[in-house]
């Protein structure tokens, strides 16, 4: 025997929506965690990458250790 469903199509698709979104739902222990999370999920614009790799080489060098220095000698 055929089994009729209960629900109208349009409630079919609103029940299967919610069940794909409970399953794509993470929960993050931490603030950093889903700061990392977010970071690793979104595409940094080009210019902004550009403008970055700038700033960084701008920044002065950390300076060696004694320890390394000794055996540049």
């Amino acid at each position: 025997m055929k089994q009729e469903s209960k629900h109208r199509p349009q409630e079919q698709h609103q029940l299967s929506h919610s069940a794909s979104q409970q399953s794509a739902m993470r929960e993050f222990a931490s603030t950093e965690e889903l700061l990392r999370h977010d970071a690793a999920q979104t595409d940094v614009p080009p210019a902004i990458a550009e403008r970055l790799t700038q700033s960084i080489a701008k920044l002065p060098q950390k300076p060696q250790s004694w320890w390394q220095r000794w055996l540049k000698r």
